[in-house]
């Protein structure tokens, strides 16, 4: 079993020292889902919500949540991250819009944490410009999909619920 990184030998909480890790491309992408009422869901795709363009506001939420994860998950790294997109796949026959959010940078830790914080606070955005009319939305399914560079590897979500469906390459 790996060690956690983040403790120290008497197992008090650290900051991961990442001054010898080479630097290198470093990418993650994470998901997750709003789920909603079908006249939520129409509502945000014809433009008819009162607080204006849910998707737009929420894609620069988004945004800016990457940027910040420094400030709000305590042992993270400040990073200069180099790209953030923020897509978004609504299904119809779900009433859901799935989020996906692509982090990529060229530094010396991952951008795991900036792609979830990503996906969550994008989620977080649409729950609050649509809690007016939906207050029984549902936030659900944000999780890694895939990490790139790095000591430890290509990871790519493998599925499943059972927690042992990932799989490295």
């Amino acid at each position: 079993m790996k060690k956690f990184t983040h403790l120290d030998e008497r197992g008090r909480a650290k900051m991961v020292d990442v001054t010898e890790k080479e630097v290198s491309l470093r990418e993650a992408t994470a998901r997750g889902v709003v789920l909603m009422r079908p006249e939520t869901f129409q509502r945000i795709l014809a433009g008819g919500m009162e607080k204006g363009d849910v998707l737009g506001v929420a894609r620069v939420a988004g945004i800016m949540g990457a940027k910040r994860t420094a400030e709000l998950i305590p042992m993270c790294h400040p990073l200069n991250i180099a790209g953030v997109e923020i897509t978004f796949h609504p299904i119809e026959e779900e009433h859901k819009i799935e989020i996906e959010a692509h982090i990529k940078l060229r530094g010396q830790t991952g951008v795991e944490m900036e792609a979830l914080v990503a996906v969550a606070t994008t989620a977080l955005t649409i729950y609050d410009m649509c809690k007016a009319v939906d207050r029984e939305m549902v936030i659900s399914d944000i999780h890694l999909v895939e990490k790139k560079g790095g000591k430890s590897g290509h990871f790519v979500w493998g599925g499943g619920d059972e927690g042992s469906g990932n799989r490295r390459k």
